[in-house]
């Protein structure tokens, strides 16, 4: 046995510790347990340590964690050679870890006595709860300045635009006044045409709005996404140009959806525009659709699990910065010269997909082009082909002349004076006996009497009783009576309209000749139904 070993180990000149108790059995068990639990103890509080310190990397003074682990763990190491030594007069080990366990708690001392000031600057516990608070209510203000921002620049924008036709209204009215007192009746036809294009400009601004909001009014319809961005190919391959190639990437979507076919033919021009403006040197716009599968993500709270249809239109053109790529779907914000964009394109396709229960998701990088990907909620398809769609893609042209009413009746039903004559006048050209009400209550009247009715015209937004409830009073006693809705801002009224063949929409504004064709085309198609 060497000298070293001789040393740690040696007992034969040593006595052990059980001699001075006297070898009193209850002192010598006494102790022994009382170290022993004091050991499990000492060596399971490092274990813990060396769990938390390893689970969270965020921990602060992390190596003064470690340094307590350490002292500890040696601590425990004395106690359990205290158990030894009763038995077997190990000193020089014993020792040894006296030494190592000195060392470990002079450098925890130090290191503690060191890191003081700054434990003592952590903030407690009603600190942390008072600058949650301020924090909270920081944020607050600020979402709140970043909310009045975008509402101001919401109001430029639509004060910005709204004078523009405002102004070709008036002027082309002024024209008009001039021409009329002059007697050159034949030369007011172009500022009439000027005005048409100006309120259409207005509605499509309002429809563009009311899209952002997610408040449009939507007609959904069940369609096969591939079947309708073939429809648009010839659209599609116009509005980009000899110079940019269209690459359609079909077959991989078996679902179909239930969306707005006008609102989705206007996303996909929409950012076929945004590509062919991202390319001005030409390039390669690709669309493509698959079936997609999302589970719930708590990180993306705005994604609902479940099956959906992406569609994805993907260019490689300028791309976006990521500041620019921040702010795409605000409303009136443009990178475009003033006059080539109004900023709303991407703010309606976002509100388009979002109110139709989808999400919208971009990729984009300067000079690597930008990926633009719609995800709507897909279903599986019905074992037949609809027939609806096709009817939908392309509508029989209305019949012209009048109707015949079979001796019914037209109950129109509009709040609004100057609308509801002018809509009377439309149907009593094209032959309807036409009964007026100017609220909800007297229009339920006449449908709860006895007179016969050919159809029902009715707004959506009556004061007293929403022309949604008047539909489903009408169905409700009247289950075949055609019914055209007409609606300038519906809100969420129509979101869950049961749609039927005898059951239409018309949005404000529209013209009256708009009008009477409909009123003739759900007259015919009700009337060859019967």
């Amino acid at each position: 046995m060497s000298a070293l070993t001789e040393w740690l180990l040696g007992a034969d000149s040593l006595t052990p510790h059980g001699f001075c108790l006297l070898w009193e059995p209850g002192l010598i068990w006494l102790f022994a347990i009382s170290d022993g639990l004091i050991a499990l103890a000492y060596f399971s509080i490092p274990l813990a340590l060396v769990i938390i310190g390893q689970r969270r990397a965020d921990l602060v003074f992390r190596p003064l964690l470690w340094l307590f682990a350490a002292f500890i763990l040696l601590c425990g190491a004395t106690h359990w050679l205290d158990v030894v030594t009763l038995w077997k007069p190990v000193y020089g080990v014993q020792g040894v870890v006296k030494a190592a366990t000195a060392a470990a708690s002079l450098g925890t001392s130090v290191a503690l006595w060191w890191w003081l000031p700054k434990f003592l600057e952590l903030p407690s516990p009603d600190q942390l709860r008072k600058a949650n608070a301020a924090l909270l209510e920081s944020e607050e203000r600020l979402a709140h300045a970043q909310k009045m921002e975008a509402i101001g620049r919401l109001t430029g924008g639509i004060a910005h635009d709204f004078n523009n036709v405002l102004q070709v209204v008036t002027g082309s009215l002024g024209v008009i006044e001039r021409q009329l007192e002059r007697a050159r009746f034949d030369q007011i036809g172009a500022s009439v045409a000027t005005i048409r294009k100006a309120t259409t400009s207005a509605s499509n601004l309002i429809d563009r709005l009311l899209a952002f909001s997610r408040r449009q009014t939507l007609l959904p319809r069940v369609i096969e996404p591939d079947r309708l961005v073939v429809g648009l190919e010839d659209m599609l391959r116009r509005t980009l140009g000899a110079g940019i190639e269209l690459d359609l990437r079909l077959g991989r979507c078996r679902r179909s959806v239930l969306c707005d076919p006008s609102q989705l033919d206007s996303a996909l021009l929409n950012l076929a525009i945004n590509a062919r403006d991202a390319m001005p040197a030409g390039g390669v716009l690709e669309i493509a659709t698959a079936d997609r599968r999302f589970e719930a993500d708590p990180s993306d709270p705005d994604v609902a699990p479940g099956d959906y249809v992406e569609i994805a239109v993907t260019d490689n053109g300028a791309g976006m910065s990521r500041d620019v790529l921040a702010r795409a779907f605000e409303p009136f914000f443009t990178t475009k010269p003033i006059g080539r964009g109004t900023g709303l394109g991407l703010s309606q396709i976002y509100g388009f997909v979002k109110q139709s229960g989808g999400f919208v998701r971009v990729d984009s990088a300067p000079d690597e082009g930008t990926s633009v990907r719609l995800y709507l909620p897909g279903r599986d398809r019905p074992p037949f082909e609809p027939a609806a769609e096709a009817s939908a893609a392309a509508p029989e042209a209305p019949p012209q002349g009048g109707v015949t009413t079979r001796g019914g009746k037209t109950l129109l039903v509009e709040d609004q004076l100057d609308v509801r004559l002018q809509i009377a006048d439309t149907l009593e050209e094209i032959g309807c006996e036409v009964i007026e009400a100017d609220d909800g209550a007297a229009g339920l009247k006449v449908l709860e009497s006895d007179e016969k009715l050919r159809l029902l015209v009715t707004d959506v937004g009556l004061p007293d009783m929403c022309g949604r409830r008047l539909a489903e009073a009408a169905r409700s006693t009247r289950p075949d009576l055609p019914i055209l809705l007409i609606t300038g801002y519906a809100g969420k009224s129509l979101d869950s309209l049961e749609v039927a063949s005898n059951i239409e929409v018309l949005r404000k504004p529209f013209t009256l000749d708009e009008f009477a064709a409909r009123v003739r085309a759900l007259l015919a198609r009700t009337a060859a139904v019967d």
